[in-house]
């Protein structure tokens, strides 16, 4: 029984810490984390892409086009990428 409780009261502490730094890292930072590829400039400074667009470029270059078709959603943004195709 003992142990149960140092478990249970080990992972309310790793779990309120895990809190309180994501509460101090927005109040340092003033802003969200951007973990999304598409709206993080560090990610798109070193030219880091989602993988849908990545492969959405790679099937443009097989077919020998260079740019999105004005039809579809290709806009560089990884939100909107979907993994079924809306045509």
């Amino acid at each position: 029984m003992k142990t149960i409780l140092v478990v249970i009261v080990a992972s309310i502490i790793i779990v309120a810490f895990f809190f309180v730094a994501l509460g101090l890292t927005r109040m340092i930072k003033g802003h969200d984390i951007q973990s999304e590829i598409s709206t993080n400039p560090n990610m798109q400074a070193r030219g880091i892409k989602c993988a849908m667009q990545q492969e959405r470029e790679a099937q443009l270059e097989a077919m020998g086009l260079d740019g999105c078709d004005t039809n579809s959603d290709c806009n560089g943004e990884c939100s909107a990428c979907g993994a079924v195709n809306k045509k």
